[in-house]
């Protein structure tokens, strides 16, 4: 018998009560992006030097076009323009090979401090205290790992090379220019005002854009997932209009954010034409005068002319990736404010550092203020015992099986194992099993490692096999060799569990929470996985959240609650004789006859 299809002592957080996870400030951004960068400075410097390379060579081809248009305009033949061809051919294969391998060289940095800081992400995501991530709310943190990654890998691999290229052409031309004649310098200079005036602008307006787009989509998935991940829950409760609502309302601001930042960058470049406008007409007039007094030739002005038309297009690359800067440097905040600005629980295994018994007094909790869901609730488990913990949906045990597991905090009283609280640091001593099972992509050998990093075949198989998943493991293509995940071998549901529960005996903790772990294997799924987990837990403090009569039965003791608070409490025989509300839900599964008494526990 199913006791609870809706549990509504999980509800699902209002966005705006949300407390998101840190955004770094400017100055730890800037930190952190040197410490990445301190590997790899050797990287850097060669491709500075390459770059560099190809475009003093790209630069020649404007002198050498130069030469070209005074050959013309002195009436040379044919034969006089020979050598100038092939040597725009030259540059031309010189400044290819160089460019294309300083871009290289420039994402090979980026790629480089990106996948460390990748990694130091994930390493702190999976080491934050479970109960910070559920007040940021799921939305917040897969935003940052998916959208936000997203957006600053595209920046590495693209933005950045054509970045760094830009700017030393920039920089050379201006040089060149002077060689020139320092006067085309002074007069290309005229469209500097308006770009700066025009970067101030955009930037003042892009960073706050930016930084309510990201929050914008991180508050619009995490609505979508609860909406999504409580559905029963929304039906049950006639709540399906208002969630649509929630969901439109969420996606509406995504949109108009994103609408916003359209019509920004649409102005943006028109301000950057009028400049390359503006500079063009300086040149070109600068030119003529030059040319007619004699100070220059007609080559050279064209040389001049040459110059400032390549200059648009650089300078449009790195003005116009301003844009793309702005959107990576808010996933980027992000990013580092979790790798680097979060506190994260110390790195470890959880195990039997101490003993098992577990001890509730007085706890309490809400998940909004003035709601409470939990009322002073006492419950002592000795070590070594198995409890099931009964109740109606909204009687609160799902609650009471988080704050044990260390997931939330209780608002008042306290809850210690082996006599001590519950560590805010550290490997805690209590483990939590739920139906929610990810299987890591890779070889199964490495994901029962995550569980316990050194441990040998001889203790993965020994694990696989105390939870009866041995056989199916060596019957895979590769035995524990086999890649499972995503793009690898499919686990069917029960598999996935039993893999849990094969990293559960690895990680080898004294006590353990079993929430829904085998609620919806199907009746035979079901045995077996009773079976496994009856076999993991062995020896150990268990607290079973039970969803079906038979899991409470099977428990030394049970522990009905109703309404954020223990009502009942005893073996299945007592409870069953004592006539209260599990004998209620006893009699209506096995069809006997209700007792008459009901005491209290």
């Amino acid at each position: 018998m199913e006791l609870s299809t809706v549990e509504v002592d999980r509800p699902v957080r209002p966005v705006e009560d949300r407390e998101l996870l840190t955004i770094a400030e400017p100055a730890v951004v800037r930190a952190a992006v040197r410490e990445l960068a301190r590997p790899h400075r050797w990287t850097a410097v060669v491709a500075s030097l390459v770059l560099v390379g190809g475009t003093v060579v790209g630069l020649l081809t404007a002198p050498v076009l130069g030469h070209i248009i005074d050959l013309v305009a002195a009436g040379r033949g044919a034969d006089a323009i020979t050598a100038p061809v092939v040597w725009l051919v030259v540059i031309a294969v010189g400044q290819g090979v160089a460019t294309a391998a300083g871009a290289v060289l420039v994402a090979r940095l980026g790629e480089g401090m990106l996948a460390t800081l990748r990694e130091r992400f994930v390493e702190r995501a999976l080491r934050l205290p479970l109960e910070r991530v559920e007040r940021a709310g799921s939305g917040d943190l897969t935003s940052r790992v998916t959208g936000d990654v997203a957006v600053i890998t595209n920046v590495v691999r693209e933005a950045l090379p054509a970045f760094a290229r830009s700017v030393l052409v920039i920089g050379l031309t201006l040089v060149a220019l002077a060689v020139l004649d320092w006067r085309f310098l002074v007069v290309a200079l005229v469209a500097v005002p308006i770009q700066a005036h025009t970067a101030r602008w955009y930037i003042r307006r892009a960073v706050p854009l930016y930084a309510s787009q990201r929050v914008a989509a991180g508050e619009q998935q995490q609505q979508l997932l609860g909406t999504v991940g409580g559905a029963s829950t929304v039906r049950a409760l006639r709540l399906g209009d208002e969630h649509v609502r929630l969901v439109r309302d969420r996606s509406q601001s995504a949109v108009d954010l994103m609408l916003r930042g359209i019509r920004l960058v649409t102005r943006f470049y028109g301000r950057l034409n009028l400049a390359e406008f503006a500079g063009l007409t300086a040149v070109l007039v600068a030119g003529f005068v030059l040319v007619r007094g004699g100070h220059v030739s007609i080559g050279t002005a064209g040389a001049a002319a040459l110059y400032f038309h390549n200059l648009f297009n650089p300078i449009n690359v790195v003005l116009g990736l301003l844009d793309d800067a702005q959107a990576a440097m808010a996933g980027l905040s992000r990013l580092v404010g979790v790798a680097y600005g979060e506190p994260a629980t110390r790195a470890g295994t959880a195990r039997r550092a101490g003993r098992g018994a577990v001890r509730v007094a007085g706890a309490g909790y809400s998940y909004r203020p003035g709601h409470p869901v939990l009322h002073e609730v006492d419950l002592d488990i000795a070590e070594g015992e198995r409890v099931a913990l009964v109740g109606t949906s909204g009687a609160g045990k799902t609650t009471l099986a988080k704050l044990i597991a260390g997931i939330h905090k209780p608002d008042t009283g306290l809850i210690t194992v082996g006599g001590h609280p519950l560590p805010e640091e550290g490997a805690s001593p209590v483990a939590l099993v739920t139906q929610e099972v990810h299987v890591f992509a890779g070889p199964l050998a490495d994901d029962l490692r995550l569980a316990r990093p050194a441990a040998t075949e001889a203790e993965l198989r020994a694990a696989l096999a105390r939870v009866g998943a041995l056989s199916w493991a060596d019957a895979l293509p590769d035995g524990l060799g086999t890649v499972v995940g995503e793009n690898g071998h499919r686990l069917s549901p029960a598999q996935a569990q039993q893999l849990a529960l094969a990293r559960l005996v690895l990680t080898d903790p004294p006590v353990v929470v079993l929430d829904e772990a085998t609620a919806e294997a199907g009746s035979a799924g079901a045995r077996v996985l009773e079976e496994s987990a009856n076999a993991a837990t062995e020896g150990r403090t268990v607290l079973v959240v039970a969803h079906r009569l038979t899991q409470a039965a099977a428990a030394d003791r049970i522990v009905v609650m109703a309404a954020g608070r223990v009502v009942e409490c005893g073996t299945h025989d007592e409870l069953v004789r004592a006539g209260g509300s599990y004998a209620s839900l006893w009699a209506a599964w096995s069809g006997s006859r209700r007792p008459a008494a009901a005491p209290d526990c």
